[in-house]
């Protein structure tokens, strides 16, 4: 039976699901939370970047407890189907439940990390539980590069002890994470006119699983625009195709699930030209049959073909070097079965304007010395193609502690709660730890949360029973802490 916490956790879940917050755009979802704790009569401040930080006095007579730091990122993952009309800067979640899950049509849901969120916000307008003093962390732009963990002001914080609510599977503690940074290489390419005696044609790639960059880089679920530069490369040595437009993926932390490409094909190669894409799509369609079932390959003539094509050495410099960059699992753990260690991913290719075109890639390792290696075989790879390339500033790991007095509180509440022991480990996605550490060396940490799957795609989905778990185990690690 739910308690009125988790019901309190779902009416904020939907409240929030109703508010606008892609990463970099919070505005509105900063508002809603600055409102709450006028509301509540909580103390409430903001940084330069935008952190949000609310303090809650402690239950009558804990006052002497340690200081614990609920910490829960505000922005999401937008990403939608092809023929789903939404717009995320002003458009709600439109959720619904089904079989026990909560999900959104068509859309990523936002629980990555809006329950956390939310559970925040319920435990602080809570007025039964037990508990010390409480600060609430609402940071910004996790999505895309941390920057609200990475440029929190110095003394933003007092608690000893962090909570981070932005993990996926309940029964799982995290206490550790890998590092990453993305690399970004932009080409810059001339126009040619379109030639004659050829005909236009659009690939496109759809339908596929995608997934986090980094929770789901092992599951050879295939990355659309790998797939299509492979075809494309092909394609241009064998019957001389020309581009006029590659685009693929969305965000930088995203598997990209579609991509698509105009093309010319001189029409004496038409026909083994088509006859080769039947051949291709069968192949793929084949392989990627248990991991992207509903995955797509389609070809179509253009009526009204471009006026124009890329010149021949900047497409054999944007094939190549796609072709040469890896993506996916570079290294596993040794000392931990099935856990990546270290990998990458090309997130993105998009052409912008004055004809350039931008890729973005991201790496990750538990290794600092490993992911700034792989980064810079990646950038050679580019500048060897005649790219200009830059590295962001990326964000540490968080080095696991085993003897972490709050792992060992958290554990001894779960297996108290549920008579079972949580598996603990650590994640090859990123978490913000590694940057509050860095600010904030003496922190104790964990995370964990409900179960969420499918995150940062539009089969997003939470499962509800989780969350009255997760909450109960909130709660109770509350009151416990000493």
């Amino acid at each position: 039976m739910e308690t009125d916490i988790t019901s309190q956790v779902w009416k904020y879940f939907e409240e929030i699901c109703r508010i606008p917050r892609p990463s970099k755009k919070e505005e509105k979802i900063c508002d809603y939370i600055r409102t709450f704790a006028d509301l509540h009569g909580l103390p409430c401040k903001q940084d330069q970047i935008g952190n949000i930080l609310i303090t809650k006095p402690a239950s009558p007579g804990l006052e002497n407890k340690p200081t614990v730091i609920l910490q829960s990122h505000v922005d999401m993952v937008c990403e939608k189907e092809i023929n789903v009309s939404h717009d995320f800067d002003t458009d709600p979640i439109d959720f619904y439940v089904e079989d026990g899950w909560m999900k959104a049509r068509g859309t990523t849901l936002g629980a990555d990390d809006g329950i956390g969120v939310a559970a925040t916000l319920a435990i602080l307008a809570d007025k039964k539980i037990s508990h010390g003093p409480i600060e609430a962390l609402f940071t910004v732009d996790e999505e895309t590069g941390m920057t609200g963990a990475l440029e929190m002001q110095e003394g933003f914080l007092s608690g000893s002890i962090l909570i981070n609510l932005d993990s996926e599977t309940e029964g799982e503690l995290l206490i550790g994470c890998s590092g990453g940074i993305n690399t970004l290489a932009t080409f810059r390419y001339q126009q040619k006119e379109t030639p004659e005696d050829c005909i236009a044609y659009r690939i496109e790639i759809s339908g596929m699983r995608g997934g986090h960059s980094g929770e789901d880089i092992n599951k050879r679920r295939g990355n659309a625009v790998k797939i299509l530069n492979h075809f494309l490369l092909d394609c241009s040595g064998m019957f001389g195709a020309s581009i006029y437009k590659f685009e693929g993926g969305k965000q930088s932390n995203t598997i990209p699930r579609e991509a698509f490409a105009e093309i010319f094909v001189d029409t004496n190669f038409c026909e083994k030209f088509e006859q080769y894409y039947i051949e291709e799509a069968l192949l793929w369609k084949e392989t990627l049959k248990s991991s992207s079932p509903n995955f797509s390959f389609t070809l179509e003539r253009l009526d009204t073909p471009p006026s124009h094509i890329m010149d021949i050495v900047s497409q054999s410099c944007l094939l190549n070097s796609l072709s040469l960059c890896p993506s996916g699992v570079v290294a596993m753990c040794d000392n931990m079965p099935g856990m990546v260690s270290t990998s990458t991913n090309i997130a993105s290719v998009k052409f912008i304007d004055d004809n350039q075109i931008l890729i973005t890639t991201s790496q990750r390792s538990d290794k600092e010395e490993t992911k700034q290696s792989l980064n810079k075989r990646i950038r050679r790879i580019f500048a060897m193609m005649d790219a200009g390339v830059i590295s962001s500033e990326g964000y540490p790991g968080w080095t696991p502690n085993l003897q972490s007095p709050i792992l060992k509180l958290t554990q001894k509440a779960y297996s108290n709660l549920f008579n079972a022991e949580p598996t603990v480990k650590t994640t090859h996605s990123g978490l913000e730890c590694g940057l509050f550490l860095e600010k904030y060396p003496n922190l104790d940490m964990i995370s964990f949360g409900p179960t969420i799957k499918g995150i940062h795609t539009p089969s997003e989905k939470i499962h509800i029973p989780s969350v009255e778990r997760f909450m109960g185990l909130l709660v109770r690690i509350l009151s416990d802490i000493e």
